[in-house]
């Protein structure tokens, strides 16, 4: 498998991540890349991917003059040499040793898409996750309800067969929904949902901000364009304006 993860100012994160990552994939039985995709940080990450690569398959792809998590992914999916590929974040919220598992669902279950979840049964929230990120997270995820019907489509976390992203029409996402980029663009593939706990940041600052609230509208307003010929309802233009209401408000 072909491990993605998209990197900003991370590197406080990163070796524990490392670490993890390929003690699960090597109690698994995988053969697995690690591709750093980093957008130009200078906080040591290019070094200390240098010195992770004495000990386990990993390398850098440094990004100057580029910048975004979505865009960092699929630079990163287009450089991996494996048919299984896996992408999440670098902060730790995404427990590492579900990899194998979000792999296995793809090579052995067949399946098309295979999306670690918050919302479906099993999975959850820490729990002093604030209120306020709590209802930006679920409303987000209402206002994709007519693109998928999968519980999280908000999750960075997920795997998917070469195949799969090989039929994604032309990819061109905003902010950092990704996973949602994919869904839509690779012709709604079926979807595996498997839960997970999504945990605190352990080191660095979160890259939720009012920027990236906007974006999420705007994408949206793109995605929908795109699934339905720009015929879009007034219902769901009230409900895109809505998430650009309450991206002002949080």
């Amino acid at each position: 498998m072909s491990v993605i993860v998209p990197t900003c100012r991370e590197a406080a994160n990163l070796e524990e991540l490392v670490r993890r990552l390929f003690t699960a994939i090597r109690g698994s039985g995988w053969d697995a890349e690690l591709i750093v995709v980093d957008d130009d940080s200078r906080d040591g990450t290019t070094e200390l991917v240098e010195r992770l690569r004495r000990e386990f398959d990993v390398r850098c792809i440094t990004r100057v003059g580029r910048r975004g998590l979505s865009t960092a992914v699929i630079e990163g999916l287009d450089a991996a040499r494996h048919e299984v590929l896996v992408v999440m974040d670098a902060d730790l919220q995404h427990p590492p040793e579900l990899v194998p598992i979000l792999a296995a669902a793809v090579e052995e279950g067949g399946a098309d898409f295979v999306l670690a979840s918050r919302y479906t049964e099993g999975g959850g929230i820490a729990e002093n996750w604030s209120w306020v990120r709590r209802l930006a997270s679920r409303t987000a995820c209402l206002l994709a309800r007519g693109l998928t019907r999968v519980s999280d489509p908000m999750s960075g976390f997920f795997a998917l067969p070469r195949k799969t992203y090989a039929r994604a029409a032309v990819l061109s996402p905003i902010g950092y929904k990704i996973a949602l980029e994919l869904i839509v663009k690779c012709g709604s593939p079926s979807v595996a949902e498997i839960p997970f706990r999504f945990d605190l940041r352990r080191h660095g600052e979160s890259k939720f901000s009012l920027r990236e609230q906007v974006n999420y509208a705007r994408h949206l307003m793109r995605l929908y364009a795109f699934r339905h010929g720009g015929k879009l309802t007034a219902v769901v233009t009230a409900l895109i304006l809505l998430s650009a209401v309450l991206a002002v408000i949080f």
